[in-house]
């Protein structure tokens, strides 16, 4: 199991949170965050086996639930299970997403309904159904969006519009509930290596246009968002909602022209 190289402990310790999307990836990276400073943690995706591998070594704090962010009866199911287990709920991480780019006008249905469906329609129906359990306990949402949800990019109009649609969610419901004690916010990272991007990260041609964006030099890595979730998620932000942080190296900074050697 690979250690989460956080520098500082963050006040998260026996709190019970939720992370989607934590077979691989940023997910597994802030699923294993939160287990290494102490939370309980439920592990969800569609498939249990890289659930198991994510949480190896901290299966005493974790419960692995396989599920279906698209499907709201999964959801309630997901929800239920974690109070069954550990009682309350304290952190919701959504995280779980879809990606398909190209031409607009090649853009299939398909494609667009799986966007849709797990981008938009998976945080909805995770919201609706943890939002009032983090009420109960005074706890927080972290949306994981991008920076494509900033600006946009050539070739992902579908995938974009799905994520500018959580910012706009994010913005609103930080409206909504911070009365009610709840804060929401999202982390926005940019080119990550996963296991989506890494043969690409592989093909040095490939990688260099974006690497060419980023003032740090580097694509970013999964343990890189891990620690701004665990901040945005602790008492330590307690003053924080409807913000989006971006983690991307400073791609955003850049007004987007090319980098001058």
């Amino acid at each position: 199991m690979v250690s989460m190289p956080a520098t500082n402990t963050y006040a998260v310790r026996d709190k019970s949170v939720i992370v989607t999307g934590a077979g691989s990836g940023i997910g597994r990276a802030i699923a294993r965050a939160f287990l290494e400073q102490g939370a309980r943690v439920v592990v969800t995706g569609r498939r249990e086996e890289p659930l198991r591998e994510t949480v190896e070594g901290h299966e005493e704090n974790a419960l692995v639930v396989p599920s279906d962010v698209s499907d709201p009866g999964s959801v309630r199911g997901l929800v239920a299970q974690t109070l069954e287990g550990f009682g309350q709920l304290d952190v919701v991480v959504s995280n779980a997403a879809a990606y398909a780019s190209g031409d607009f006008a090649d853009l299939s249905d398909e494609e667009w309904a799986a966007m849709r469906d797990t981008n938009i329609d998976g945080f909805v129906h995770l919201a609706r159904a943890t939002l009032p359990e983090l009420e109960r306990s005074g706890g927080n949402l972290v949306a994981i969006t991008s920076v494509s949800a900033l600006a946009g990019d050539w070739g992902q109009a579908g995938y974009n519009a799905s994520k500018h649609a959580i910012s706009g969610f994010v913005t609103s419901l930080a409206l909504d509930y911070g009365a009610k004690g709840v804060r929401i916010n999202a982390v926005a990272p940019a080119f990550t290596i996963t296991p989506l991007t890494e043969g690409m990260a592989q093909d040095e041609d490939a990688l260099a246009p974006f690497v060419n964006r980023v003032a740090l030099g580097r694509p970013g890595q999964p343990e890189d968002i891990a620690p701004a979730v665990l901040f945005l998620a602790s008492d330590d932000a307690g003053y924080i909602t409807g913000t989006t942080l971006r983690v991307d190296g400073g791609t955003s900074a850049s007004t987007g022209q090319p980098h001058a050697e």
